[in-house]
């Protein structure tokens, strides 16, 4: 069991993100059509409470990624589960728009103190090979949460109201900060090392040709790379992208004239290939060059987008398969190279430099989308504008490098 640990902690990486991505976002989105009938507010005006929340959980990462990198990321964790319990508790009870703001101000709170770069960091320390396969286990609880809230939720509407269903809805991260408490554990001298160390050292008393460590990359000289600059600008338009879609197409389906149960089907499918992507495009990266890799990602999502931007109903199923698949693969790509071109000694800051960029993209995203269906009553023209900005990322993505490497040279 001790051998086998680090992937334990992979595990707990993935239902970590299971519980604060899957209910602070896309869960949320089953609720949205009670929440506009009972308190008559426009789509736009909904979709501002995420925008609240991720900016402000951009603007708060690179202070809570220094410290990461200081306390370790099993405290924030914990906080960040028990945090997300009292708001959804919270969310039974909204009375008002300004009500609703402040929930989600909490909300940014919990993605920051539990949700992707805490994650990525926690599994990451627990793997010196096979990191990419273990990184992309982790963020598969990302899309698990896409599949199972928005149907639960709808599950539960189906025998009671909006607000008891979010009652009963607090259940699931009290237990999973149970959970976190008894297992999530981060290395530590002495005790079970991270998978492959042992070989590595294992190879060196052996004589063995051991390849040499690159030197990490401090805060300020990953700022200054080309890299850094073409990975946040990757995520801030695939982020804007993904959230675009995923936080307006429950509403965007039933404009189609899809039954809630199949609306909810079309975040599942979504996600659920997007899971499938996660750890599929992970495995890949530790077999083949993670630049290739990524490409992939980059050029599966922007067919995705293209046939989304029809707005044909007959064709969703497959745009949200391809989206989906692409979209999983380029979420674990965009961790994994940061890392691996950075190191860890910094990775708190610099991801959360990339998470204060790409939060705030992908806030606007979701916002923006809402506005332009409030003003044209159709989506047709943020899908369209979600092409162009795949196309770019896909372009821009051929420029990164590896930088540990390249300083290396002499």
């Amino acid at each position: 069991m001790k051998r086998y640990y680090p992937w334990l902690m992979a595990v707990m990486g993935m239902l970590v993100l299971l519980v604060s991505n899957g209910l602070t976002i896309t869960g949320l989105t089953a609720f949205d059509e009670s929440l506009l009938k009972e308190f008559g507010w426009t789509r736009s005006e909904l979709k501002l409470r995420d925008l609240i929340t991720l900016v402000l959980a951009g603007w708060m990462s690179p202070f809570m990624g220094a410290l990461i990198d200081r306390v370790g990321p099993r405290k924030l964790i914990l906080g960040g589960l028990a945090l997300l319990a009292a708001l959804y508790f919270a969310y039974a009870h909204v009375h008002s728009l300004t009500h609703l703001y402040w929930i989600h101000v909490g909300f940014a709170a919990v993605l920051v103190a539990a949700g992707l770069n805490v994650a990525v960091i926690f599994v990451s320390q627990w793997f010196v090979t096979h990191r990419g396969t273990a990184i992309g286990i982790a963020l598969v609880g990302t899309s698990l949460g896409g599949m199972v809230f928005p149907k639960l939720g709808v599950h539960l509407m189906q025998t009671m109201d909006w607000r008891a269903a979010f009652v009963w809805e607090t259940a699931v991260p009290v237990a999973f900060l149970v959970v976190a408490f008894l297992f999530a554990r981060s290395p530590r001298p002495g005790g079970i090392p991270p998978w492959g160390a042992d070989k590595a050292a294992a190879d060196a008393i052996s004589g063995k040709p051991v390849a040499i460590p690159l030197a990490d990359l401090g805060y300020q000289q990953a700022m200054r790379t080309r890299t850094f600059w073409v990975l946040a600008f990757v995520a801030m338009t695939t982020f804007f992208s993904i959230m675009a879609v995923s936080a307006n197409l429950f509403l965007h389906m039933r404009d189609l004239g899809f039954e809630p149960a199949k609306a909810g089907n079309a975040l599942g499918l979504m996600f659920g290939l997007a899971m499938v992507g996660k750890f599929l495009f992970g495995f890949l990266a530790d077999v083949l060059p993670a630049k290739r890799v990524f490409l992939l990602n980059l050029a599966i999502m922007a067919a995705g987008a293209v046939i989304l931007a029809t707005m044909r109903a007959d064709l969703i199923w497959y745009s949200l398969a391809l989206f989906g698949l692409g979209w999983g693969g380029l979420y674990t790509m965009i961790q994994l190279l940061a890392v691996n071109a950075f190191g860890l000694t910094a990775a708190g800051k610099i991801l959360g430099t990339i998470t204060l960029l790409d939060a705030t993209t992908a806030g606007l995203g979701i916002w923006v989308t809402a506005k332009i269906f409030d003003v044209t009553k159709s989506y047709h023209i943020a899908f369209s504008l979600i092409c162009v900005l795949i196309v770019l990322a896909l372009l821009a993505a051929t420029l990164v490098r590896d930088e540990r490497a390249r300083l290396a040279k002499p």
